[in-house]
C-alpha cells in the first residue's frame, strides 16, 4: 500500500491491472551524409548538426539544390570508345568531370523519394553555394577534421552517435574518394555494431564499370574488411537515371577551357556564339552600385538563356552533347534508391520483409547487364562469403533488386537483410519498454510483468507475419526468473537476465519445382 494513513477517512488506490506494452520502434528512417548547396534553419547553421525532414520541399528549405558540375572533353586514345563521348572536329573526346565536381547527394536525395523515401536525416558536412567545384573529404565525411588549432570538429558520421532515431547510413558521396570510401565504410560498419541500431547501405565505387573492366566486385571484397559485415549490404551496379532533366543542363556546364564555338560544326550556332561574346556586358566590380550590378546579372542571365535555347534549335551537336553531358550527371550509386525501397517495403509489409523482387522508379536500367550465370559469384562467394546484391534488367518485367543479402553471406543467422533489420526492430523495441523496469525490485512480480510485456508484443508481431511458426509457442520463447536465467549472485550483483528466443522468417531466395513423369491412370 503506498498510501501513509494518518488521518481517518475512505482512500482510494488505484493499481494497474495490465503490464506495460512494448512499442515497435520506427525501421526506415536513413541518414545521410554529404555536401549541400546550403545548410540553415531560420540563420541559424545546420552543417554537421543531423537534421530530421520529413520530404524533399523541406529538404530543398533547408538545404538548397543541386550543385552544377562542369565537364571537360578529354581526347580519347586511338582504337578506343569510352561510354560517354562526342565527335569534335573528327576527333572522338570523351565527356569527363572535372576535378572535384562529383557530388552524389542532392540527386541521391531525389532518388530516394522517387523511390518512396520519407522521414530521413541529412548531415551537411559542407556548402557549395557559390563554388565552382567542391573536394570531398574523408575527414569531413567521418567527423576527424581539425580546425585550425588542430581541435577535432565534431561532424559527419560521429554526430550520428548522439541520435537513437536512425537505422540506416548511406553516404553517396563517399564513393568520389575511390579506395579511400572503404575506410569510410570501415568506420560505418563500426558504428552500426556499436549502436545496434542501424544497418550500412552501401556502394563500389566503381560500380558503373563491368567486371571485364577490372574485378572491382573482388576489389570491394578485399578492402571491405571482415568485422561487423553483418550490419550492411552492398549493390552492383549503379543506376541509369532520370532524375536530371534536359532543361537543367546547358553549356555553363561545360568548364571554361572548352570552347563552345570551336566544337559545333553548324554555321547558324557558330553565329549565335560569336554573337554572344560580342554582346558581352561590362564585367562587374566593387565599384559598381548593387542596383548597377544586379542589371548586369541580368543582362547576362538573359543573354545565356537565349544562346542556350538558339543552340538548341540550330545545332543537333550542341543537343546530343547536352544529353551526353545528362547520361553522366544520371549515373548514380544505388544506396539512396535502396533506401527508399527499404521504407516501401516496411510501410506496405513490414521490416520482415526481404527488400527484393522489388521495381526501381526514375531508373532506365543498370549501369551494367548482369546474366543469371555472372550473379552467382556476387549471390554466393565461398572465397570471401560477403555476398553482393545485384541490380538485374528481366525483359517485359524492368529493373528489379534481385538480391537480399547483407555483406555475410555464408552467415546462417545475418544472411539475410531482412533477418538483420527484424532482429534489431524487436532488440530495441524491447531495449526501449524495458527502461522503465531499470531499478524496479528484481523479484518474481517484476518478472512476471517483464514476461507478460514482451510475450504481448512478440505474438503481435507473430499475428502480422515477423516470426515463423503454427503458433506463438513455436514461434518465439520467452524466460526470465530464478533458476531459469539466473542465479541468486546474479541478483545479488543487481542483474536480471531475460532470454528471447525467436525464429525470424527468411525469405524463399531459391525456389525448386520438381517434375516427373508418371503412368497414364484412366
Amino acid at each position: 500500500m503506498a498510501q501513509k494513513l494518518m488521518t481517518p477517512g475512505v482512500y482510494i488506490e488505484e493499481v494497474n491491472a495490465f503490464p506495460g506494452s512494448v512499442v515497435e520502434v520506427a525501421t526506415a528512417i536513413p541518414a545521410f551524409i554529404g555536401y549541400t548547396e546550403k545548410a540553415s534553419r531560420n540563420g541559424k547553421s545546420l552543417v554537421n548538426k543531423p537534421t530530421r525532414i520529413t520530404s524533399f520541399a523541406e529538404y530543398l528549405l533547408l538545404f538548397g539544390g543541386a550543385f552544377s558540375p562542369k565537364f571537360t572533353l578529354e581526347p580519347v586514345a586511338e582504337g578506343t570508345k569510352p561510354k560517354n563521348s562526342i565527335s569534335v572536329n573528327d576527333e572522338e573526346r570523351a565527356i569527363e568531370y572535372k576535378a572535384d565536381n562529383q557530388l552524389f547527394l542532392f540527386n541521391s536525395i531525389k532518388l530516394f523519394y522517387a523511390n518512396g523515401g520519407g522521414t530521413c536525416y541529412i548531415v551537411s558536412v559542407g556548402t557549395y553555394k557559390g563554388k565552382s567545384e567542391q573536394k570531398i573529404s574523408k575527414d569531413e565525411l567521418l567527423g576527424t577534421s581539425t580546425d585550425d588549432d588542430d581541435k577535432p570538429i565534431e561532424g559527419g558520421l560521429k554526430t550520428l552517435l548522439k541520435e537513437q532515431e536512425p537505422t540506416m547510413i548511406v553516404i553517396p558521396d563517399a564513393v568520389a574518394l575511390g579506395d579511400d570510401c572503404y575506410e569510410v565504410y570501415k568506420q560505418v560498419l563500426t558504428q552500426c555494431a556499436k549502436m545496434q541500431n542501424r544497418i550500412a547501405i552501401m556502394d563500389l565505387h566503381d560500380g558503373f564499370n563491368s567486371r571485364d573492366d577490372g574485378d572491382n566486385v573482388n576489389h570491394f571484397r578485399e578492402k571491405i574488411g571482415t568485422e561487423y559485415l553483418s550490419y550492411a549490404a552492398a549493390y552492383y551496379p549503379w543506376l541509369h537515371t532520370s532524375i536530371v532533366q534536359k532543361d537543367e543542363i546547358t553549356f555553363k556546364n561545360l568548364d571554361e577551357s572548352v570552347d563552345i564555338g570551336n566544337i559545333l560544326p553548324e554555321k547558324p550556332a557558330i553565329e549565335l556564339v560569336s554573337k554572344f561574346k560580342e554582346q558581352a556586358p561590362p564585367e562587374i566590380t566593387d565599384e559598381m552600385s548593387d542596383e548597377e550590378k544586379e542589371a548586369i546579372q541580368k543582362i547576362v542571365k538573359n543573354n545565356e538563356r537565349n544562346l542556350h535555347l538558339g543552340l538548341v534549335a540550330t545545332s543537333p551537336t550542341y543537343v546530343n552533347l547536352l544529353d551526353e553531358i545528362r547520361a553522366v550527371i544520371n549515373l548514380l550509386p544505388v544506396s539512396a534508391a535502396m533506401a527508399g525501397v527499404y521504407t516501401t517495403v516496411d510501410n506496405n509489409r513490414g521490416v520482415w520483409k526481404s527488400p527484393a523482387n522489388i521495381s526501381l522508379n526514375s531508373v532506365i536500367k543498370p549501369a551494367v547487364n548482369i546474366t543469371h550465370d555472372q550473379q552467382e559469384d556476387l549471390n554466393v562467394n565461398a572465397v570471401s562469403g560477403k555476398s553482393i546484391n545485384a541490380i538485374r534488367t528481366f525483359p517485359g518485367v524492368g529493373t528489379l533488386v534481385w538480391g537480399g543479402r547483407t555483406l555475410d553471406g555464408n552467415s546462417l543467422d545475418w544472411r539475410y537483410i531482412n533477418v538483420r533489420r527484424t532482429m534489431i526492430m524487436l532488440e530495441q523495441s524491447i531495449k526501449m519498454a524495458l527502461r522503465s523496469y531499470v531499478f524496479e525490485p528484481n523479484d518474481a512480480n517484476t518478472w512476471v510483468t517483464v514476461k507478460s510485456m514482451i510475450i504481448n508484443f512478440l505474438t503481435e508481431k507473430w499475428k502480422q507475419g515477423a516470426l515463423a511458426g503454427a503458433s506463438p509457442d513455436d514461434a518465439f520463447d520467452v524466460q526470465v526468473g530464478l533458476g531459469t536465467t539466473m542465479t541468486s549472485l546474479d541478483i545479488l550483483e543487481g542483474k536480471m537476465l531475460i532470454t528471447v528466443k525467436l525464429a525470424i522468417v527468411r525469405p524463399a531466395e531459391f525456389i525448386v519445382v520438381t517434375f516427373e513423369q508418371q503412368m497414364q491412370k484412366s
